[in-house]
């Protein structure tokens, strides 16, 4: 076990960057000796209110989609061609996150529906990805879509992204360390260094 605190994880599910994160996060933990605290928040609204949404821009767009296949295969993640986006259901999606990083199985969910979404075109949020991937980790659809539809819920959610835009966070992923902020997931590695050592100078 690590004796560092961990890294606060900003995601959303729907971000296609987070894709690349949430499926090697747990290698990481595992060579670097590192900790993830998960916080799904709503990105989407924080970039709708600086007028940032990559599906508004084509230009933008277009290089995103190019820049995401490259890094998938750097990376040797499974990337499909494009899967259906922007989810539809993009607040269900997280507000499922909410209740599983309350619960501790946060990884494991958003994990299951991100390869069913660009592996399977089974679009996060919507049937049947949410069934079947709460199914795979051993989790009841009925009782985590109740949970995830309650106001109790709703209001973790709307207070996770308050505290995302406090802290100055934009865009996701953001990894936060002792108040550095790592924006997107070519800086993993960077928040990792700065948590060991404070510094990205190499010594």
């Amino acid at each position: 076990m690590t004796h560092l605190a961990p890294i606060d994880f900003w995601f959303s599910i729907g971000s296609l960057y987070t894709y690349l994160s949430v499926m090697r996060i747990d290698r990481i933990e595992e060579l670097d000796g590192v900790a993830f605290r998960w916080r799904p928040f709503n990105v989407r609204a924080i970039m709708a209110e600086m007028d940032n949404r990559p599906a508004s821009k084509p230009v933008k767009a277009a290089y995103l989609w190019r820049d995401l296949e490259r890094r998938a295969s750097k990376q040797h993640v499974d990337f499909n061609g494009r899967p259906p986006y922007p989810l539809k259901e993009f607040d269900l999606a997280n507000r499922i996150a909410v209740v599983a990083a309350d619960e501790g199985w946060c990884d494991d969910y958003a994990r299951a529906t991100y390869a069913r979404w660009f592996g399977l075109n089974e679009e996060a949020g919507s049937e049947p990805n949410v069934s079947n991937s709460l199914r795979e980790i051993g989790q009841d659809p009925a009782r985590a879509l109740a949970l995830a539809q309650s106001d109790a819920v709703g209001r973790a959610y709307d207070a996770a992204t308050d505290e995302a835009r406090g802290l100055g966070i934009f865009g996701a992923p953001t990894f936060a360390v002792n108040g550095e902020l790592f924006w997107g997931d070519d800086r993993l590695e960077d928040a990792v260094r700065w948590l060991k050592a404070g510094t990205l100078k190499r010594r």
